[in-house]
């Protein structure tokens, strides 16, 4: 049965109990939320991309064995200036926005202006993210809102600019067991240089009383000079252990001087991004003692990375694993004109993306011959070889292919882990079941259903858990089967089977990446 990604979504802010089907374990207490685009056209404008549809925010709150949920579009500016004027008129990356024809000259010139130096949209439809105690929804833009984890209200709308040198930020940050949080932005020609910016937001502060914007107490902990003054690398996510974050410099580039003239030659500013094939892509090793890029120099070849799965330190080399792909081709599978046309789920052109382990020795390798491979775990076939300029040219090992929207247990961040749970993507961007990888053996374990598409899987640790894969995965599904409801569903961590489903009395929509707020008692 088909899917039809690009229609409208409703929202539904009421709570509304949902039907349980099997047993909810009694310890699985806290609200899931799921952001992604929801709205694809406004009166008679639509957008291009399936990435630029206005955040609509789902929320599915666990309590004693019930299943709540609700829902409701993020009131950014964005989406009350579209709303106001019946139009879209807040460009996003992949749809450039103009005034109606019938505007006077003077409304069109500003127009122009404003999108010459762009002040991008506030329309926060990636993910959820937490600094401190507070909730917000976000993109990759300087803007970023506040929302009410309850009621899902839109809140402050928070410029990154007005606290740190970053145009842009990632939607994936870390966070240490102190409740501090990591992220990292890139500073576009600040004071005459490009750079990237690793910064930190502290853990939320236990004075009474005190109530301060949660990016007043951020600080810059590292930069990390760019490789070209105006044309960026673009990523999505980055890597973190104990005593390293992991940043990757990819070929894939964010061209400004193409951006600030886009709106002039009518081609949206996705159209500003490239892909380099013939450039390598640097790999940056951050010592988080010395907040400073170590010294030795690893790179590999071209390769597009928007996930990190996650990094570990072990007998002297830093281990981490990402979702890569050959080339920039998977946005473009998300024009809505794609989606349609292939119906969502098969394409020529799809590239598989590919599981891949890299390892980067941190030892002294003075003593190393040239062309001496300096990974010595036996357990990877990952390498690291001298070159003459003392560069390491590392390749990966892949552990497997079609794996994609990776989730741990967060809980052993930064630690050596077994499992994954992701989507599995064969044959093309869009999922119809999901696996559960064992690094180990790199066998995988499914669960689908017949025409039923689910999202990402949110792993949630049971409370004192006896192994890393005890707690359940949680997965938003769209049930297109005729008269069956659409439904949360519940996986034992461990064998990977259904322990219950909540049907909801509305329709889902396919999203982006969920956040698990667990119950504080």
């Amino acid at each position: 049965m088909a899917t039809d990604f690009s229609k409208n979504a409703e929202e539904r802010p009421e709570p509304q109990k949902a039907e349980i089907v099997g047993n909810i374990p009694s310890w699985l207490q806290g609200t899931l939320l799921r952001n992604g685009p929801g709205l694809f056209s406004v009166g008679e404008t639509s957008y291009q991309h399936w990435f630029d549809g206005m955040a609509i925010i789902h929320s599915f709150a666990f309590k004693d064995g019930e299943v709540t949920h609700r829902s409701r579009f993020l009131q950014s500016d964005t989406y009350k200036a579209n709303m106001a004027a019946n139009r879209i008129v807040v460009s996003e990356m992949g749809t450039m926005a103009y005034p109606d024809p019938s505007k006077n000259f003077i409304f069109k010139a500003i127009t122009f202006l404003n999108h010459t130096v762009p002040d991008f949209t506030d329309n926060g439809a990636s993910n959820i993210i937490k600094y401190g105690n507070d909730y917000f929804a976000t993109s990759e833009t300087n803007y970023i809102r506040k929302i009410d984890p309850v009621t899902l209200e839109t809140l402050d709308k928070v410029d990154y600019l007005k606290f740190l040198p970053v145009n842009l930020a990632t939607s994936h940050p870390h966070y240490d067991k102190e409740g501090n949080a990591y992220n990292f932005g890139t500073a576009i020609a600040e004071r005459g240089k490009t750079k990237y910016a690793l910064f930190k937001v502290p853990a939320a502060s236990e004075e009474v009383g005190v109530r301060k914007p949660v990016l007043k107490s951020a600080e810059v902990f590292c930069t990390v000079p760019c490789r070209s003054l105006l044309t960026p690398s673009y990523y999505h996510s980055f890597g973190m252990t104990d005593n390293y974050f992991i940043f990757i410099e990819q070929p894939f580039k964010l061209d400004i001087a193409r951006m600030a003239t886009a709106y002039m030659r009518r081609v949206s500013w996705a159209s500003c991004m490239k892909f380099c094939p013939e450039e390598n892509t640097l790999i940056h090793l951050i010592n988080r003692q010395t907040r400073k890029v170590v010294e030795t120099k690893y790179y590999t070849g071209p390769m597009v990375v928007y996930h990190h799965v996650n990094a570990f330190e072990e007998d002297g080399h830093v281990i981490f694993d990402v979702i890569a792909y050959n080339d920039n081709s998977l946005y473009d599978m998300f024009y809505l004109s794609k989606l349609k046309d292939n119906d969502g789920f098969h394409d020529d052109k799809y590239f598989k993306p590919t599981y891949r382990r890299f390892v980067l020795p941190t030892y002294s390798d003075k003593d190393v011959a040239i062309g001496e491979d300096l990974v010595q775990l036996k357990y990877t076939t990952a390498s690291a070889v001298k070159e003459k300029d003392g560069k390491l040219l590392c390749q990966a090992e892949v552990m497997c292919e079609g794996f994609e929207l990776p989730r741990i247990n967060y809980d052993v961040n930064g630690k050596k882990i077994r499992f994954v749970y992701g989507n599995c993507v064969a044959q093309s961007a869009l999922a119809n079941k999901i696996g559960k990888f064992d690094t180990e053996t790199k066998k995988t374990v499914y669960w689908n259903e017949d025409n039923c598409w689910p999202s990402e899987p949110v792993f949630v640790p049971r409370p004192n858990g006896e192994s890393e894969d005890d707690g359940v995965a949680l997965v938003s599904v769209i049930n297109s089967n005729p008269g069956q409801s659409d439904f949360i569903l519940i996986l034992d961590g461990r064998t990977f089977k259904e322990v219950a489903r909540a049907n909801v009395n509305t329709e889902l929509h396919k999203d982006v990446h969920g956040f698990f707020i667990p119950q504080v008692y």
